[in-house]
């Protein structure tokens, strides 16, 4: 007969974790869920079902929080790209288009690509060069013509 784990918590720790279980991040809020179900005596199982996860997942849960407390049930802020390149790419690329249009050929964006590199900018690939010109309304020097 497989035992169940005993999860506790002090006043201090409920209270924490009702107030993350009210957590606008879904993932965070089902850990604290979990836990507090975990202290009415639900088992694992049942908790993976109500939350559409595996009996082990939660086991993990109650793990994380048996050994680091409330915090290691909040959402890891994992850091992305800084952007700089991409800004750094858009700035050559925005001198480059707007240089005369009689001095300058059609950009495709390999072309562009290229130029940019060329120039002494950052590596850059056409996938995340297509999206940045995007994000900027479809040209990188927002004058006339662009959304």
């Amino acid at each position: 007969m497989a035992r169940r784990p005993r999860v506790t918590a002090s006043g201090a720790q409920g209270a924490e974790l009702r107030e993350l279980s009210r957590s606008p991040r879904r993932d965070e809020a089902d850990r604290a869920r979990a836990i507090l179900l975990s202290l009415e005596g639900w088992t694992s199982e049942a908790i993976g079902t109500a939350f559409g996860v595996t009996a082990d997942a939660v086991r993990h849960w109650r793990n994380w929080y048996a050994t680091d407390d409330v915090e290691a049930l909040r959402a890891a802020v994992v850091p992305g790209p800084s952007g700089e390149r991409g800004l750094q790419a858009l700035s050559i690329a925005a001198a480059i288009l707007s240089e005369p249009v009689e001095n300058r050929s059609n950009w495709t964006l390999p072309r562009l690509q290229a130029e940019i590199e060329r120039r002494g900018g950052p590596p850059i690939s056409t996938s995340r060069l297509s999206l940045l010109l995007r994000e900027k309304g479809g040209s990188v020097g927002g004058g006339p013509g662009t959304r």
